[in-house]
């Protein structure tokens, strides 16, 4: 490479939580600079988890908190492979590649927040909230996609002699 690798920025913690990880998903649900806005529907969302988990809460005897189901969600829908276009002579093959870590946590960020958005519902504080318990107890959207992309890398399992 002729240039350098720019160095990676530091995330700064969120206000209520005092978590980068937050702050990284506040950045990434943002549209047009509006980090205020995105801010508030995250903790909007939060609030509507915590308020479904304390009615689920009386069934199982355990608490937890609205950031605790979050992050599992966000776990549970965390690739652990991918597949990669390789051309190799004049085919192109879909090569499975494990994910890169700081990739890992992007991708289940951003397919989160794209199924939140498609999801039908009133606002979208309702709409992230209804993805996370989904995603959280292991169904919806995003939880869909991370499963289609392990279903591909399991098929194409042959072409990993070819990775770069």
């Amino acid at each position: 490479m002729r240039k350098a690798k720019p160095k990676k920025r530091t995330i700064l913690p969120d206000p209520r939580y005092n978590d980068p990880l937050v702050t990284q998903f506040v950045n990434n649900l943002m549209l047009q600079g509006k980090k205020n806005l995105s801010f508030k529907i995250f903790y909007e969302a939060m609030d509507i988890i915590e308020g479904r988990i304390k009615n689920e809460k009386n069934e199982k005897n355990e608490e937890m908190k609205p950031l605790d189901v979050w992050k599992k969600a966000l776990e549970n829908i965390t690739p652990q492979v991918e597949v990669k276009s390789r051309r190799v002579g004049g085919a192109t093959f879909q090569v499975p590649m494990e994910v890169r870590p700081g990739r890992k946590v992007s991708l289940s960020m951003k397919n989160l927040i794209l199924f939140a958005r498609k999801r039908s519902g009133k606002s979208m504080s309702e709409k992230l909230a209804a993805e996370i318990l989904a995603a959280y107890k292991g169904e919806g959207g995003a939880y869909k996609r991370k499963e289609d992309m392990h279903r591909m890398a399991e098929a194409n399992k042959a072409f990993a002699h070819f990775r770069f």
